[in-house]
């Protein structure tokens, strides 16, 4: 029989068919599920203030007393207000209710009540529109904290925290904790049920901050313990073994000799895949350093060696960029190579995917270039060699995991353009060995870097006018796509707990600065670019901008994968603070890549120390790895791994967690992978501690991951 955190959500009181559905789009089945559905935020209800304190138009918790009679008006048909009148010793509230005639027995005359909501003023009196409410009963404490929900539709605030109470009462006798004694004790972690019924239910704000830490770790110690069970998996014997004389009928095609760093990143490259282990290799290095020219040597030794070479790159500019830099190379050495991008008609894609299964060596499809149309459904190689996959962080475990399925025991090279630190690497790339690229490649200009505030902006637009006359192109990078409401909602949100943070400046958005700089600066064709767009739209403007059809490019960090356009002379950076120094130095790394002087300017107004210290470091600092490194000091390692930038959506490799953020849980991160790599010495299949391996298992869902 099935425990009850296992079972449907249906067992619970309540829960009929149609609020089950409801529940199962939002990834929620049985009742485990049910508690792991975090807050995403705390009503702060706790800080109650006189109606006189009130921070009008904001969200605010007063405590009033009920003054007079609820009175039920009809306006029109179909819409009835609910009024009454409460007030505390600084002034009179009117409150007022819509649609809701069943709390008019709610409010008796003269009891106290706790109200949170918008307070407004008009003339004497005060005024509040739907207010939460809870009667205050003496004796008995109110939760300063009230749990905020991701909802659905069918599923009201109410409902959920009544379905998550129900939840944890079902559940208390059986929690039990699947973490080690010794672990819990050594990092000073709450218990699993503590942790469980504080995040839903807390008592303050301590609780949270503990429940947080223990649930954060879970996550960290789950994900680390699959990764190092997966990666022993993956290195069992079984792949193909490649090798070659020489690399002269390559490396014949480019007209530079390699930097020292490139041929040691080949070399071992070359070794790995002279082995029948799989290799499993991670090459990073900076935008522009010659990761392609490694790639390009290892699907070579792997088409040299009549196996097949696949490369998937995480958007369809920079799939097609690199099949028109690769295709022709390997074209003229004899390899067959083809485009694989979802764009393509079903009729293009019918037919790559019978070359690629093609069993004939002479009829098959040596060398494929594409997306992830590369993993969908239908896709399989006859006869795999090596599979690289460009822009790594930009990769979900799920999407490297399908496509090493598909490859079998292929070799695997993994590419990465944001500088990590090797402590970092060995943390986030455990299960892959690591090649670095220092070196530039000879020729390569220093971009010039400087941070400005908006008192800069008449210069700025000057200094964007010169570029353009002086026959070079401007990126201008904006954080967010369009304006967003303001961002304090008067909610606590999960992830502030245990973090202090700078207040920062409003976010500025591309597709309304590009209107607003179109206006500015008239004689210029600007356009603008954003993640949303249909990839058709993107590539035609990339390649306009290419072509140098458009003066000024206003995008989204979409551009980080863009492509090479050698006469691009400034990039500026929009809210700076709100990137990380890596991301900054790949932005960066997108200009100076021809002969032309380059710049890079960086606009923020934020006044934080930390934001400040870490812009300083940009203007002085040109080494990526350096500047990764101080980045992991002052912001911690989110950029490196985050592929998103949707704080509902946080990744690890693409793995999704419900509450872990590496860029604000570097800590528990450390200590949970120390933990996992402890436990695995000791028990490699995780056969000691059944509940653990069971957590792990969910955790993985995908095939390639089983732990059986």
């Amino acid at each position: 029989m099935p425990s009850i955190s296992q079972s449907s959500v249906r067992v619970l009181q309540g829960i009929g068919p149609a609020r089950a559905k409801a529940y199962e789009k939002m990834g929620i089945s049985t009742v485990s599920d049910l508690l792991y559905h975090f807050p995403r935020a705390y009503e702060n209800r706790g800080d109650v203030k006189q109606l006189s304190e009130c921070v009008l138009g904001d969200k605010n918790s007063v405590e009033l007393v009920i003054g007079t009679v609820p009175k039920k008006t009809m306006i029109r048909r179909g819409m009835v207000l609910l009024k009454f009148t409460a007030f505390d010793e600084s002034g009179t509230c009117e409150i007022t209710y819509y649609n809701q005639n069943y709390l008019a027995d709610k409010f008796p005359l003269g009891a106290t009540f706790r109200f949170y909501g918008q307070v407004e003023r008009v003339g004497r009196r005060y005024k509040m529109n739907s207010p939460s409410y809870e009667m205050v009963i003496e004796g008995e404490k109110l939760n300063p904290l009230v749990p905020v929900y991701p909802l659905t539709e069918g599923i009201s605030k109410n409902r959920i925290a009544a379905d998550v109470g129900a939840a944890l009462s079902a559940t208390s006798s059986e929690l039990c904790d699947y973490l080690p004694d010794d672990i819990r004790r050594r990092y000073k972690l709450c218990t699993l049920p503590f942790a469980l019924r504080s995040i839903h239910d807390p008592s303050d704000y301590e609780s949270v901050a503990k429940a947080k830490r223990r649930l954060v770790f879970d996550e960290f110690f789950t994900f680390a313990l699959g990764m190092a069970m997966s990666g022993k998996k993956r290195r069992e014997s079984g792949a193909p073994i490649c090798t070659v004389s020489g690399l002269e009928p390559l490396l014949s095609h480019f007209p530079y000799e390699l930097t020292g760093d490139q041929q040691k990143a080949i070399n071992d490259i070359r070794n790995d895949m002279s082995r029948d282990v799989p290799m499993s290799r991670i090459l990073v290095g900076d935008v522009g350093c010659g990761k392609t020219v490694c790639a390009m040597a290892a699907m070579y030794i792997a088409a040299a060696s009549g196996r097949q070479a696949v490369l998937m790159a995480p958007t369809e500019i920079l799939a097609r960029q690199h099949y028109s830099d690769i295709a022709p190379i390997f074209e003229k050495m004899g390899y067959r190579t083809e485009l694989l991008v979802g764009s393509m008609t079903a009729g293009e894609k019918k037919r790559v995917r019978a070359a690629l299964a093609e069993e004939n060596e002479d009829k098959r499809c040596t060398v494929v270039i594409g997306t992830h149309a590369l993993i969908c459904e239908g896709v399989e190689f006859s006869a795999p060699g090596v599979l690289v996959t460009d822009e790594q962080h930009r990769f979900g475990v799920a999407q490297r995991a399908t496509l090493s399925k598909k490859g079998e025991k292929a070799h695997v090279l993994v590419m990465s353009a944001t500088p990590i630190p090797r402590s970092l690497a060995l943390i986030m790339y455990g299960d892959l060995d690591l090649s670095k690229i220092n070196e530039m490649p000879r020729g390569r200009q220093r971009v010039d870097t400087f941070c400005v505030d908006e008192s800069y902006r008449p210069r700025l637009n000057a200094f964007i006018e010169k570029q353009i006359a002086d026959g070079g192109q401007v990126y201008i990078v904006c954080p967010s796509v369009e304006e967003k409401e303001p961002e304090d909602s008067g909610e606590i949100t999960l992830e502030s707990f245990g973090i202090e943070r700078e207040e920062l400046p409003p976010l500025k958005a591309a597709v309304q600065f590009s209107e607003e700089l179109a206006e500015a600066l008239p004689s210029l064709n600007v356009a603008f670019l954003h993640g949303k767009m249909k990839g058709s739209e993107k590539d035609k403007i990339m390649k306009n901008f290419a072509e140098g059809l458009i003066d000024v490019l206003v995008s989204t960090t979409v551009i980080e994968v863009g492509v090479n356009v050698p006469r691009a002379t400034l990039m500026i950076v929009e809210n700076a603070e709100r990137f990380g120094l890596a991301q900054l130095h790949q932005l960066r790394g997108r200009v100076g890549r021809g002969s032309k002087k380059s710049y890079c300017v960086l606009v923020s107004d934020a006044k934080g120390e930390n934001a400040r210290a870490r812009l300083e470091t940009m203007k002085s600092e040109y080494d990526g790895f350096k500047i990764a490194e101080k980045d992991l000091v002052l912001r911690g390692p989110g950029d490196f791994i985050k592929g998103s930038n949707d704080p509902m959506v946080r990744q690890s490799g693409g793995l999704r967690f419900r509450l872990a953020d590496i860029s604000e849980d570097a800590g528990v991160l450390s200590d949970a992978y120390e933990a996992a790599r402890e436990l695995i010495e000791v028990s490699p299949d995780l056969s000691s501690n059944e509940n653990l391996r069971s957590m792990v298992s969910r955790m993985f869902s995908i095939d390639s991951y089983s732990l059986n």
